[in-house]
């Protein structure tokens, strides 16, 4: 059953223009003007907050789906800008001030202390660290990762005789034709290497920006403030790098020798940057749908079998969608030009409702996404019932991702659904073969960032040689000679690096949680399912620890985990067909 949900403020109209900060700007000050005399006066004055916040967050939410599914629509572009530009400052500083006033109010202490607990601390950091001369430079920032998707969205090549998105040349990766593959594989990268110098001198801005947003707030550089900012209350920056750590001694090997195998499966001296996706026995691409419409159809029939209550949530999404895919309702699949690259979940939080949006190219990658964001929509939708936004939106992005990784690993016994037998056993092999490489790239991508923050002065170039140095270090071991103009900026594909910093680790702790999901589903379908939806109906309202623990999992990512869920994917994969 979807959770039911009734409003615990009516302070919002329900025609309320939430992207006008005019039609916004009263209902803010009532709150920030209101009499508080007792702990109920405070606790309707957080619930009314929480409504009018939601209001905001879904009329911007609506506009980022508008842009990223149009990036080549001025106007779509216009009114997101307008509304980051004209709203979010505001929100901003009104918000920080009725944090202070929460936090500072005397009857703090009347409120059910386990039920605010969370949010409370969370409000006290926020007060912490805000300082109205950030404001202007984080509004810049937003500018600047819309100017990235811009870029990124446009990018297209002509591919024999027609013009591709990126996303659509992927499946080109897996062809068996190894000079297809590499033509395909060099056209986009020389596409990409065309707005190279464009990207890094975009990345560098925000760089300079970021900096100094940590020294505003009194840090020596953006990777300590981000630490607090993220609100890693569970773990530190050492942990991180022992996640690193655990990766290179158990993750990498066991990549490397995977690697190995497909080379000499393939037969070919040296594994080149487009040979990792191929079938290594030469079977064509695994294809598991032609539309993204037979997607979500095959997706529904995949969570019937899997759990009747996940199928109803996923019927829910569907509800409304457009037969191909298009951006109705709750989904926008399908790849087309001048549609922002990759894929999330977002959610309208007046509705509660969420929003899937992704790039569909009929290959197994694809399945694997719609899947993933299917798992963060459960989640939005089983802390639907909660009150508060924070506890529905801010939940630790670690936890997130457990949620929307499991579903990936759960999935595995039903992908006949997509498949024939044989070509499921395939679509698992590399789906398992495909976590072990995400490790590595997470580890990649995470101690790059690390580096690049406690190393503001660094220069292009070597901002260049320290990604070569990472993926030789913790990489697969392809062989990119005469490509190195290629390495140096491969980094600039990941959205995250400017839309959303030091978010990846986040990715790493997660997949190990998502490995303890899939060990418990495999020994009791059952109870691992309850476990998950327990855990995800809490949505933020617990410290991350705790939410572990809910869920059945432990949280631990250190090099002793790393090893032990790794070898049961180890005994998984000697298991299946090669």
């Amino acid at each position: 059953m979807i959770p039911s949900f009734t409003r615990a403020s009516d302070l919002v109209p329900a025609d309320l223009d939430a992207t006008s900060w005019a039609a916004l700007e009263p209902l803010y000050r009532e709150l920030l003007g209101r009499e508080l005399r007792c702990g109920n006066c405070l606790e309707h004055l957080i619930l009314d907050r929480s409504e009018l916040d939601a209001a905001v967050s879904e009329a911007g939410n609506r506009l980022y789906i508008n842009m990223s599914c149009h990036t080549d629509d001025e106007a779509a572009n216009r009114a997101f800008l307008a509304f980051v530009e004209g709203v979010q400052p505001r929100h901003k500083e009104m918000g920080f001030e009725l944090d202070r006033k929460i936090v500072g109010s005397p009857h703090v202490k009347d409120l059910d202390q386990e039920r605010y607990r969370v949010y409370l601390r969370d409000l006290k950091l926020a007060v912490e660290l805000f300082r109205p001369e950030n404001v202007p430079i984080e509004t810049e920032l937003t500018r600047l990762e819309t100017e990235y998707s811009q870029i990124a969205g446009a990018m297209t090549v002509a591919f024999r005789g027609e013009e591709m998105t990126l996303p659509r040349m992927a499946k080109f990766n897996e062809d068996t034709d190894r000079a297809v593959r590499e033509e395909a594989w060099r056209l986009v990268a020389e596409r990409r290497f065309k707005d190279a110098d464009t990207l890094d001198a975009l990345y560098e801005k925000m760089l300079g920006l970021r900096q100094r947003v940590a020294v505003n707030a009194g840090f020596t550089n953006f990777r300590d403030y981000m630490h607090k900012a993220k609100k890693r209350f569970d773990y530190t920056p050492e942990t991180c790098h022992e996640f690193a750590r655990g990766v290179e001694e158990v993750c990498t090997p066991l990549l490397r020798e995977l690697m190995a195998e497909r080379k000499k499966a393939l037969g070919v001296e040296k594994l080149r940057p487009w040979d990792g996706q191929v079938d290594p026995k030469g079977r064509p691409g695994l294809r598991p749908f032609a539309t993204a419409a037979e997607m979500v159809e095959k997706t529904s029939r995949v969570f019937r079998k899997m759990d009747p209550s996940l199928a109803e949530m996923f019927e829910f999404l569907r509800e409304g969608a457009g037969a191909n895919g298009t951006a109705r309702a709750c989904l926008d699949l399908e790849s087309r030009k001048g549609k922002a690259p990759g894929g999330y979940q977002t959610t309208l939080e007046r509705q509660r409702k969420p929003f899937i949006f992704m790039n569909a190219a009929g290959v197994q990658r694809d399945v694997e996404t719609i899947l993933h964001e299917a798992g963060h929509a459960f989640h939005a939708i089983l802390c639907r019932a909660d009150p508060l936004v924070s506890y529905r939106g801010d939940i630790p992005l670690e936890f997130c991702e457990v949620a929307s990784m499991s579903m990936e690993l759960t999935a595995h016994p039903f992908l006949e659904e997509f498949y024939s037998s044989a070509d499921s056993d395939r679509a698992r092999r590399v789906h398992i073969e495909d976590t072990i490489a995400s490790l590595t790239t997470i580890a990649t991508v995470d101690q790059f960032q690390h580096w690049i923050y406690t190393h503001p002065d660094h220069t292009r170039a070597e901002r260049h040689e320290k990604w070569k140095e990472l993926v030789a270090r913790y990489g697969p071991g392809l062989d990119w000679s005469g490509l190195e103009k290629f390495a140096g900026v491969a980094w600039q594909r990941i959205p995250h690096l400017y839309g959303t910093p030091f978010y990846y680790i986040e990715y790493g702790i997660a997949q190990l949680g998502a490995l303890q999901v899939w060990i418990n589903y495999r020994r009791d379908p059952r109870a691992a399912i309850e476990s998950y939806k327990r855990g995800l109906s809490l949505g933020g309202s617990r410290p991350l620890p705790e939410l572990f623990r809910a869920a059945g999992l432990e949280f631990e990512f250190g090099p002793e985990t790393v090893r032990r869920l790794i070898d049961e994917v180890r005994g998984e994969l000697a298991r299946m067909p090669a």
